[in-house]
């Protein structure tokens, strides 16, 4: 029977022709999982209502920072054990359904904590569900990659996301808004930002039901043997000594060093320009719909240029942003600013993403994925905490000079140190 069996190529073969296949159908499922996900976390992560959030309920920039960071150091150690959970598995979907879904249950806490707890107690809790937001998000960071990049072609994935983003960017610009102007001007339920939250926890899971619903998942001809988590750390060295993915990986920690500011953009603005609930959802549709208007552009050029072009490019928009916001002395260059910042960061999101499913073999995307979001998780974890502690010593502007510092660093190393992966 042994001879009967096919060769290694003859199952690629049917790989391929089964994602082929299911194309269709898998596009259509990450597209409405990646809208409605996007739209409710994008609302979630936007450098505005979450920081406002929590400088209302602490009335101080270090522990602005401070949650910001329990957040990523949540999500420091995650995804290795999300990488070796899934790199032996044919399968992947039914553990990204459980992350996905854990994940979303901290957004509802959150909501519920705002509605039904007060003072100190209120503060720990939202740091608590923050930090197992983060834990649960860098899970599912690897195990939703894994499964892009198994159904998804290569030339497919940035207009795939462009789309997605698009989409879910457009309706998150409109219900930041509302959510500003309504939810939290008019504190509906008793408390603005918990029902922004709730709101964001029910697009989110209606997305999850969706993929769930109607992904097709492929079983690839080849997987990783199952080891444990502290053996598979020791390749790290061999996927380090690829060249150009490790200084694609100092240059994202750079640009992840640079977000120092990012929560303190909103603190900075209000005091350039008053500050009332419908400044801060107009704030988040400047943001979010420049993320939405952007991303046509960046997986257009991406998928026919490269992403190496695209993060460079977003590198340069988010240090003119920061240099307007700087200089900023009234409230349209401040909407430009953050019109800016929600662009390159959008182009940053789907360029790091991207570029790293380009990198190596598929058996060691997991730990790849894994790799790239640890370091860049760990960064994100002591760059908030340093930036309230300079905001507070210090005031805002040393962090922007800083954050530029970081970018043009970023910068020169990506366009210089970095060849393109599909042309190497």
């Amino acid at each position: 029977m042994a001879d009967n069996a096919p060769s290694l190529a003859e199952q690629e073969a049917e790989y391929d022709a089964f994602v082929n296949e299911n194309l269709r159908a898998n596009y259509i499922a990450h597209f409405s999982h990646g809208m409605l996900g996007m739209t409710g976390f994008r609302i979630m992560m936007a450098p505005t209502f979450l920081p406002a959030y929590l400088f209302l309920i602490t009335g101080s920039n270090f522990l602005v920072g401070l949650g910001q960071s329990l957040q990523q150091m949540g999500a420091v150690l995650s995804p290795m054990i999300s990488a070796s959970n899934v790199e032996h598995r044919k399968r992947v979907l039914p553990v990204a359904i459980r992350i996905g879904a854990a994940m979303r249950v901290q957004i509802l806490l959150l909501a519920l904590a705002g509605y039904f707890l007060t003072g100190s107690l209120l503060i720990f809790a939202t740091f608590f569900f923050l930090f197992c937001l983060g834990f649960f998000m860098g899970q599912q960071r690897v195990a939703f990659q894994m499964l892009l990049a198994k159904v998804i072609p290569i030339e497919r994935r940035g207009r795939l996301q462009a789309y997605r983003n698009i989409a879910g960017g457009a309706v998150a610009a409109l219900l930041s808004y509302f959510a500003g102007a309504y939810f939290i001007t008019h504190n509906v339920l008793g408390n603005g930002y918990a029902t922004t939250f709730l709101l964001s926890f029910i697009l989110t899971s209606i997305g999850l039901y969706v993929l769930w619903r109607f992904m097709r998942e492929p079983e690839p001809p080849t997987i990783r043997p199952r080891v444990s988590m502290r053996e598979r750390l020791r390749d790290f060295p061999e996927l380090l000594g690829d060249r150009d993915y490790r200084n694609f990986l100092i240059a994202q920690l750079l640009v992840v060093a640079a977000r120092i500011s990012t929560p303190f953009c909103i603190l900075y603005a209000a005091d350039k320009m008053d500050m009332d609930g419908t400044a801060i959802g107009m704030l988040t549709l400047a943001f979010l719909g420049a993320d939405t208007l952007s991303n046509l552009i960046w997986g257009h050029l991406g998928d026919r240029q490269g992403y190496r072009l695209t993060f460079i490019v977003s590198i340069l928009i988010w240090m003119i942003a920061l240099v307007l916001l700087i200089v900023a002395q009234g409230a349209v260059p401040i909407y430009l600013a953050f019109f800016g910042i929600g662009a390159s960061m959008s182009g940053y999101m789907m360029s790091s993403s991207t570029i790293i499913l380009e990198f190596g073999s598929r058996d060691d995307l997991p730990m790849r994925l894994a790799m790239s979001t640890t370091a860049e998780t760990s960064m994100a974890t002591i760059g908030p905490l340093a930036g309230g502690a300079i905001a507070w010593g210090f005031g805002y502007l040393p962090l922007f000079f800083i954050s530029i510092a970081f970018l043009l660093a970023a910068l020169l190393i990506t366009a210089f140190m970095v060849r393109e992966p599909r042309t190497r």
